[in-house]
């Protein structure tokens, strides 16, 4: 599977591994502001594994530059907005996460179609 889609799989797999080590430093090492933190790391962890997965079928779609490029900088918008606010308490980037969302729904929609 040469081209743009195999690029997108091995950058899924990379972002998978990302979101294994951020869970164990979530898990075993993180100091977070509140229980709030908490939770929020654990929820965008989760949304962290199911796109980097969503990236590993990129290269089975009709468009994968199209789906690739939406779902990665979806999840990388998505993604870092609440793992820099679980972390930090600090909420002034959460602007950007419907940005990342929409991006992310956008890519669900192109490799549906």
């Amino acid at each position: 599977m040469a081209g743009p889609g195999a690029a997108f799989r091995r950058f899924g797999a990379l972002s998978g591994a990302g979101a294994l080590g951020l869970a164990s430093y979530g898990a075993h090492g993180a100091q977070f502001p509140d229980a709030y933190g908490k939770e929020l790391f654990d929820k965008t962890n989760k949304h962290h594994f199911l796109h980097s997965l969503a990236l590993l079928g990129v290269p089975l779609c009709r468009k994968p530059l199209w789906a690739g490029l939406l779902l990665a900088s979806g999840t990388t918008l998505f993604c870092t907005t609440f793992y820099y606010q679980a972390l930090s308490g600090d909420p002034s980037v959460q602007t950007l996460a419907p940005v990342g969302g929409s991006l992310l729904l956008l890519g669900w929609l192109a490799l549906a179609l």
